[in-house]
């Protein structure tokens, strides 16, 4: 029997990778992610660049213009700490520009940890004999819905899926279509979940239209590094994972296959940070110029603890504070327009300071074991979980400290149902369009949520920050006043999902 399963797997994995939705992408037989010529880029950059050379960047990054690889290098190597301070100022208009002062939320759904893939750094590696295998059946995908919607108030997930026959495209359409399924009472209307962005391998394009047409929002698949040499080594090379290629050009066929929302990303602390940073922006620039749109988001999570990875505290290129700080900032700058999401990777502290470099989206109320929203899962199953969270904190609580910091929490997910996505949000987005539908949203969804999760606190701290929104919305944006303020009261009686 376990002959036979092993052999089924085998089997699975040749049929998986097909060559020709690798090379019709090629350049001449060559990949966009050239190593030779970052690293030379690299080190080309001068030591500390010239303040006024930094300030015609900051302006240009200012204006909604994508920054050239070079000028990339270049804010790289700022260490002046006068200069810094700019940049953080300047990345932080450029947010506020595009996204207003709204942070989305979300929550990380793991809806199994089996994996053909030995990915060295992983706790859900198929080596790793002692973590504890699931996958969610039916029932189980509702009752952990029932926690995420009802309970904690989340209407946007991220739907986790591991690398393995049995969470493949078939058991993916089928679970999203239990988590939009199910709708729970709550205070004074209903929770469900609105809209769920999928963190997959990578795909076939028949396979990856069938999970567009499943009703997606952003499709994630992160490179994890873009290093040749130190890919090859992580990866074992008779996995699926282990074709860099076929991992690389996920996103190509996504956007072919009709998923115009893409998120990309690298797991910072393989490999040099820097060398990273100057890839994904790559990848989104390629992205655009072949395909017509680019990073609707950029991921940066940063390597930590997973029950036996190889990485020990004393691996190279473990990310300090001080540089992932420069990481967010840079990407902010780097492409304006693109969503950033910081997770409960990092530690609370980390993720307060990340809302003034740019960030737009955070999760909360994160539990990563399987199961483990509704089994109540109290610490951190290590067994359970593909690595160990630094931000335990609840939506409550999170929500609670952004206000206090005098920011919105959005759960608005209109732009996905109202065909907002793709190369029409980019264009919104650039122009600043996007940002008079999201506030409306913004505040709606909001009023929303405080009415039907919210703890005393939360909202007492919260209710002058909306007073503040609808006097700014009545300002600014007088023409969609009587709707907003219609609905607006509508919500309050106990109606539910109006948006504009």
């Amino acid at each position: 029997m376990v002959t036979n399963t092993m052999e089924s797997i085998r089997s699975w994995q040749k049929e998986r990778v097909k060559e020709d939705e690798i090379t019709r992408y090629l350049d001449h037989g060559r990949d966009f992610i050239d190593d030779n010529a970052l690293e030379t880029l690299l080190a080309r950059a001068p030591g500390e660049p010239e303040p006024a050379r930094v300030r015609e960047i900051l302006a240009k990054s200012l204006s909604v213009k994508d920054l050239s690889l070079e000028e990339v290098a270049l804010l790289i190597n700022v260490r002046d700490p006068d200069i810094l301070e700019e940049m953080r100022e300047t990345a932080f208009k450029v947010k506020l520009k595009i996204y207003d002062n709204r942070i989305v939320t979300f929550a990380p759904f793991y809806l199994g940890n089996y994996c053909v893939n030995r990915c060295t750094y992983c706790g859900f590696n198929s080596d790793n004999r002692e973590a504890r295998r699931r996958v969610l059946d039916e029932e189980a995908i509702k009752a952990e819905v029932v926690e995420l919607a009802g309970k904690i108030g989340h209407k946007r997930l991220i739907a986790v899926y591991g690398e393995h026959p049995k969470n493949d495209v078939d058991y993916i359409v089928r679970s999203l279509e239990t988590i939009y399924s199910v709708r729970v009472p709550t205070r004074h209307g209903h929770g469900s979940i609105r809209r769920v962005n999928v963190n997959a391998p990578p795909f076939p394009v028949a396979d990856l239209k069938r999970i567009g047409e499943a009703g997606i929002g952003t499709y994630q698949v992160f490179q994890e590094t873009y290093h040749r040499k130190t890919y090859a080594r992580l990866h074992p090379a008779d996995t699926i994972k282990g074709n860099y290629r076929w991992r690389l050009y996920c996103m190509h066929r996504s956007l072919e296959a009709g998923i115009d929302d893409v998120g990309i990303g690298a797991l910072f602390g393989l490999y040099d940070w820097r060398f990273e940073l100057l890839a994904l922006v790559k990848h989104s620039q390629e992205l655009e110029q072949r395909l017509g749109i680019g990073a609707h988001t950029i991921s940066f999570p940063r390597l930590v603890p997973a029950l036996n990875s190889v990485i020990t505290p004393d691996w190279p290129h473990l990310v300090s504070d001080e540089d992932f700080r420069k990481i967010m900032l840079v990407i902010r700058l780097a492409v304006p327009y693109t969503g950033m999401i910081i997770t409960a990777r990092e530690k609370a502290a980390i993720r307060n300071e990340a809302v003034r470099l740019g960030i737009t989206q955070m999760d909360a109320s994160s539990r990563i074991a399987i199961g483990g929203y509704s089994d109540h899962v109290t610490g951190q199953a290590e067994d359970r979980q593909q690595f160990i969270l630094g931000d335990t904190r609840s939506l409550d609580t999170l929500v609670r400290d952004l206000a206090a910091m005098g920011h919105i929490t959005s759960f608005c997910t209109a732009g996905y149902r109202c065909g907002r996505t793709g190369k029409c949000i980019m264009d919104l987005l650039r122009s600043g369009a996007e940002g008079k539908f999201c506030k409306l949203n913004a505040v709606l969804t909001f009023q929303e949520w405080l009415d039907d999760f919210a703890g005393e606190e939360t909202r007492r701290l919260a209710q002058p920050l909306i007073e503040r929104e609808v006097a700014d919305i009545r300002a600014k944006n007088p023409k969609a006043l009587d709707i907003f303020l219609e609905y607006h009261a509508r919500i309050k009686k106990g109606e539910r999902d109006l948006y504009l």
